[in-house]
């Protein structure tokens, strides 16, 4: 993958914090296209998976970082995010750290595909929220595209066993590039659900 993933990233995470100050105190329990989350669940998910990602961009690992964030108030979400949103665009800055190789679970690959990967799981939970919370606005469709072709290149079309993504599901005729990724990532809007 030859495009510089650090631009999308910034606007993917744009629009995420977009979307999580968007999000009502009477929203918090409500389900989300990704199952094992509620609303809540999910934005201590965002806010700890952004932990992992500025880590990586920090030292090359995540060190463990706990992929959730359960000391952040029902109050704070877009604050938290907003912290670690810029932490983690700080991290990756380097040209040094998008040529190097890094560590991630699922093994040792480039900076530049990393990013690319963290890039297609915030548009992914980007999307999740957004189903959960009634779509209060439209979303890039762009990121979307570069997301799904990055799943597409990383992810195997049939069983995924050990990975965080479900198998593929068949998108509706005329779906939409969100929807296209959400269904090659297992999932389905909640209106279909």
């Amino acid at each position: 993958m030859t495009t510089d993933p650090r631009p999308l990233y910034t606007r993917a995470t744009a629009q995420a914090a977009r979307l999580l100050e968007a999000v009502r105190p009477e929203q918090l329990s409500a389900p989300t296209p990704c199952a094992e989350y509620d609303v809540r669940a999910l934005l201590g998910h965002i806010v700890g998976g952004t932990r992992g990602i500025a880590a990586v961009g920090e030292t090359g690992t995540e060190r463990g970082e706990p992929v959730a964030a359960p000391e952040v108030p029902d109050d704070g979400w877009a604050g938290a995010y907003g912290e670690v949103r810029e932490r983690a665009l700080k991290a990756w800055e380097s040209d040094e750290r998008m040529a190097s190789s890094v560590t991630v679970p699922w093994g040792k690959i480039p900076g530049r595909a990393a990013l690319s990967a963290f890039v297609m799981e915030t548009v992914a939970h980007t999307w999740d929220l957004s189903e959960a919370i009634g779509r209060p606005f439209a979303l890039d469709p762009e990121l979307a595209e570069f997301s799904l072709a990055t799943a597409r290149e990383a992810l195997p079309e049939g069983p995924r066993e050990g990975r965080p993504f479900g198998a593929p599901v068949p998108a509706p005729e005329g779906a939409g590039a969100y929807e296209r990724l959400a269904a090659w990532l297992g999932r389905v809007p909640l209106s279909r659900a």
